[in-house]
């Protein structure tokens, strides 16, 4: 199951990408694909044709997880009539 996540990066604006797993806190970097901007537009350092990026985890502020389609239909939305 991917897993959407948004990472800030220092000293840059963040980028959502897919995850497989969520990174081991052991590792030193973190392996993504389908890198785009929040908007959903490609990033204009990022060469197109390239499928799986490699972050250094010292150039990682923190990381977002957004919560799968499965998750959301157990989360308990309340509002008012």
């Amino acid at each position: 199951m991917a897993h959407t996540v948004l990472i800030h990066i220092a000293n840059a604006d963040p980028v959502v990408a897919e995850m497989d797993e969520l990174p081991d806190p052991q590792s030193v970097y973190i392996t993504c694909t389908n890198i785009r901007a929040r908007d959903g537009k490609p990033i204009h350092y990022i060469d197109p044709e390239a499928s799986k990026f490699l972050f250094p985890w010292h150039r990682i502020t923190f990381l977002e997880v957004y919560p799968s389609e499965e998750d959301q239909a157990e989360i308990e939305t309340f509002f008012r009539d």
